[in-house]
């Protein structure tokens, strides 16, 4: 009795383990670009940018427009830092609109 015990405490164990060393989930991947747009994305369209993950291949900017869309661009593209700058520029604006102001 004392070893069906122990070896059902074993296997409880030992799916326990193995269900903590599952697959990674869908969202912890990087998101990596493998196709880039060679057209200039027009400037209003934008709303925001990031950055590759350095564990990509070839590091890339995705811009997201305002539909949801994200296009991916290579950041030595001439435009893209000029973008860059003023998607930059509309969020600061954005962010400090509205930022309450304290007076003492």
């Amino acid at each position: 009795m004392r070893n069906l015990m122990s070896l059902l405490l074993l296997l409880l164990f030992c799916s326990i383990q193995l269900t903590s060393s599952g697959p990674i989930a869908l969202e912890a991947l990087p998101t990596c670009c493998f196709e880039f747009s060679d057209s200039k994305i027009p400037l209003k369209r934008m709303v925001s940018y990031y950055r590759t993950s350095s564990s990509c291949p070839t590091q890339a900017i995705v811009f997201r427009t305002v539909i949801g869309r994200e296009i991916c661009v290579h950041p030595t593209t001439p435009w893209v830092k000029d973008h860059i700058a003023e998607v930059n520029k509309r969020t600061r604006t954005t962010t400090t609109a509205k930022m309450p102001s304290t007076t003492v």
